[in-house]
């Protein structure tokens, strides 16, 4: 039977829509299974992971809604290890790792585990886990080397290899991974996570082939993908005809030379597929910002998705209408062996936005302005005087996003790449010797707008033990631009108050690193102070346009103070004071008993 040959029409849409959903709540179940056995906070409470199934193939048939940075990998670090092993090396009990940003993942962090799914013998399927690993070896504690000028500074690179044959840990690879990493014993509990989660998987799969049979199954996923690639053509058809451009620097520096980069972008939008074609953008650069084509393909997967249908089915199909151009040797699709550990997590998010910005006119109600577009990614290690081990770990903080056609930009969320969670205090203070004197919304910062711009977050804590620091972070000196006349947001930074200074500098002005966002293992003593400011997203229209009751509430909120809403909306001032007096008297007059 030529199982390829079955169109929609085959399969009904109950039993399409049952096993779609089916497919997503395994891979669900997987991440809950990683989440709850994982070591690292960027795992358990930071979610800085995807899970995904895919067909005897290795076509993608289910995903859950975890990491968009992530989008890419899923769908072509898979089809790597088959081009270069053959479907045939996926035998029983085999696990694949691999690790390698120039063999189909993002970057170097970023870690997959492979596992096929058999049933009676036969391959029915695979499942697979990527997740950002806090400790990877390299020049950085935490893996982010902010000057890093090639990829063998970011860590171990690991190309595809098989952790597990037939079920039984390779442990002369394990002894090899474990040795060049700080903390051996959290990366152990953190792969071992990751393959549970494969195994979780790998049940819950079986469940569904038994239950239809093996042919039948394959029948269903294969309309299923066929079902989102028609959705999303049809989605694509919708979007006004043409060709859009963005052409900006969005590049701060590169940690090595404190110069920004351009990014050029063309949209074109035809009948039933879209085309993102990066010509015309700057050469790789000599630090780490580049990226890799997944990473720049998961962007444009990204920003699409946003501007298309949400109900479409995540599988395959629905990328199929996606086409995207990137010349390679550019900082869009930077060659061997380009430093690109930045470009998956400062740069993405900015692609994104850039791509918005191209189709803003044409689609005005389904795009946003600029946020921050930094995750503000400081990483940090050290010996706990506590227990004597070596830690590692990164920061990953809440920015504030740009305004949109049907309200505010949202405050302190993480990127769109990332769908992370800021991760709790209480988590760092126990976790790790920090001590945290202030955690907030970054007040005012948001750019004014009809729509405003979300919130960014300042963070200020104090080292309880001596530990090496290293930072990337964007938004240092372009600022989140509006749209429709909206007003630019805020920039970011990372300071430093060391002990016996009188006052906070940036770590360019204090120990003189070439770029002030972008640095390697600088050294601070106990008792030295940090503050990492986030920046707030550009506005959305003209901010006389906005409403006098967003405007009292902001105030009422603490949102902005008067001083800020005299400058902004200075038209609308004295009545938005008005009514913000007129809003808590009403607050007080209820809270009487």
């Amino acid at each position: 039977m030529n199982v390829r040959s079955k169109t929609v029409e085959d399969v009904d849409p109950v039993t399409m829509t049952v096993t779609a959903n089916y497919l997503v709540t395994v891979s669900r179940e997987m991440g809950r299974a990683m989440q709850d056995t994982a070591y690292s906070p960027i795992f358990n409470e930071a979610l800085d992971f995807s899970c995904a199934v895919f067909d005897d193939d290795g076509e993608m048939i289910g995903q859950g809604e975890f990491c968009p940075a992530q989008l890419g990998a899923t769908t072509m670090a898979l089809r790597w290890i088959i081009d270069e092993f053959g479907l045939d090396s996926l035998r029983e009990g085999d696990v694949f790792l691999h690790n390698d940003p120039f063999s189909g993942m993002n970057h170097l962090p970023e870690h997959m585990v492979v596992k096929a799914v058999f049933h009676e013998g036969r391959r029915v399927g695979i499942v697979a886990c990527i997740g950002h690993m806090a400790e990877v070896g390299g020049l950085a504690p935490g893996g982010f080397p902010g000057d890093a000028q090639e990829v063998f500074h970011e860590g171990l690179r690991i190309p595809p290899v098989k952790i597990m044959k037939q079920g039984v840990e390779d442990q002369d690879l394990w002894r090899l991974i474990l040795a060049n990493g700080r903390t051996p014993r959290v990366t152990a509990g953190d792969l071992r996570a990751m393959i549970g989660s494969l195994n979780v998987g790998e049940r819950r799969l079986l469940e569904v082939v038994r239950r239809h049979g093996f042919e039948r199954f394959k029948e269903i996923t294969e309309a299923l993908k066929s079902y989102s690639e028609r959705r999303m053509r049809a989605a694509i058809g919708e979007l006004p005809k043409g060709t859009y451009v963005a052409d900006e620097y969005i590049i701060d520096n590169d940690g090595w030379l404190d110069e920004p980069g351009k990014i050029r972008v063309a949209m074109t939008v035809e009948d039933d597929r879209i085309i993102a074609d990066f010509t015309g953008s700057d050469p790789q650069r000599r630090g780490s910002c580049n990226c890799t084509l997944v990473a720049t393909v998961s962007a444009v997967y990204n920003a699409v998705l946003h501007m298309t249908d949400p109900d479409i089915p995540s599988n395959t199909g629905r990328y199929r209408p996606i086409e995207i151009i990137a010349p390679p040797g550019t900082v869009v699709n930077a060659t061997f062996p380009a430093s690109t550990v930045g470009g998956n997590s400062e740069v993405h998010p900015h692609l994104v936005t850039l791509i918005w910005k191209a189709m803003a006119e044409a689609v005005p109600d389904k795009v946003g302005a600029a946020g921050s577009e930094t995750a503000m990614l400081v990483t940090y290690g050290g010996v706990d005087p506590r227990s004597g081990e070596m830690f590692s770990n990164l920061i990953i903080e809440g920015q504030g996003y740009g305004g949109k056609a049907v309200g505010d930009g949202w405050d302190a969320i993480t990127v769109p790449n990332s769908n992370c969670v800021v991760t709790p205090i209480e988590i760092y203070e126990t976790r790790y010797p920090l001590l945290h004197h202030k955690f907030s919304l970054n007040v005012g910062s948001g750019g004014a707008g009809r729509s405003r711009g979300g919130l960014g977050s300042i963070r200020e804590i104090e080292l309880q033990s001596p530990m090496t620091f290293s930072c990337y972070h964007s938004s240092e000196r372009i600022y989140p631009w509006g749209l429709f006349d909206g007003e630019r947001g805020t920039l970011s930074s990372f300071t430093v108050k060391a002990p016996g200074d009188a006052g906070y500098e940036n770590f360019k002005q204090r120990y003189g690193v070439r770029c002030a966002g972008k640095f390697t293992n600088v050294h601070l003593d106990a008792g030295a102070h940090l503050r990492l400011t986030v920046g707030g997203g550009g506005g959305y229209g003209k901010a006389s346009e906005r409403d006098i009751e967003n405007i009292a509430v902001d105030l009422l909120e603490g949102f902005c103070d008067e001083d800020q809403v005299r400058h902004a909306y200075p038209a609308q001032f004295d009545a938005a004071i008005r009514r913000r007096d007129q809003l808590l008297a009403e607050l007080r007059e209820r809270s009487q008993w």
